[in-house]
């Protein structure tokens, strides 16, 4: 697999607290050059990155990195970070609602969002380091159903990344317009090939620059 190929399945991410305009536009830059599948920032550089770059599609979070704020505050986040240029938005679901079995509450949030969203990509991260094989499955079916485009693994942020175990589970047990989105846990770049050919559309990471010329990733 060459270069530009894994390049075009990556989502180049910045989205570390202490991030400064002078990151994010290093970020969009290296995506212009590279190809990059989109950028993730943060909410509050959207619109100042959609302006100086119009034409880089800009993917952002939503209820980030806990997810367990109110479907409300979700909505909003949403609704203004389209308006100001996103054109994909990764939201985290309610852990707190999945670790007590009420699957159909999270279905109805993705679903939410994703009538929000209309067009627009979402991507729904899971945070499978949180979670039983039977909530992972549970994950699928709720976004399956909800509409959502990707289930995603993980914010980065947990106490674990992507792995290829919960890669092969998502592909047994999603429907068939629903893709993968691997974060965290991707180290190097065998590691890019390996969840790319295990089914991952998408791969998130912050360092696919050094990634790609021998250095090691980091996650969000």
């Amino acid at each position: 697999m060459t270069n530009q190929e894994i390049l075009s399945h990556i989502d180049h991410t910045q989205l570390k607290p202490y991030a400064v305009w002078a990151d994010i536009e290093t970020l969009c830059r290296e995506a212009i050059t590279l190809r990059t599948a989109s950028v993730c920032i943060p909410p509050a550089f959207v619109e100042r990155a959609h302006q100086a770059f119009p034409d880089l599609n800009i993917c952002t979070v939503v209820g980030f990195p806990l997810g367990y704020a109110t479907t409300a505050a979700k909505l909003a986040e949403t609704k203004q970070a389209l308006q100001e240029g996103a054109n994909e938005i990764d939201m985290v679901v309610n852990i707190s609602d999945v670790k007590d079995h009420r699957y159909a509450q999270v279905e109805e949030e993705i679903r939410a969002l994703k009538d929000c969203c209309g067009s627009h990509i979402l991507k729904v991260i899971v945070e499978t380091c949180y979670l039983t094989e039977e909530e992972k499955i549970a994950m699928c079916r709720a976004v399956t159903a909800a509409g959502a485009e990707f289930i995603k693994t993980s914010t980065g942020f947990g106490t674990g990344g992507a792995t290829l175990a919960d890669v092969a589970l998502f592909r047994s047990h999603i429907g068939p317009n629903v893709q993968i989105k691997a974060a965290g846990g991707v180290k190097t770049r065998e590691d890019l090939e390996a969840f790319l050919a295990a089914g991952c559309s998408r791969i998130g990471t912050s360092s696919a620059v050094s990634l790609l010329t021998g250095g090691q990733a980091s996650s969000y």
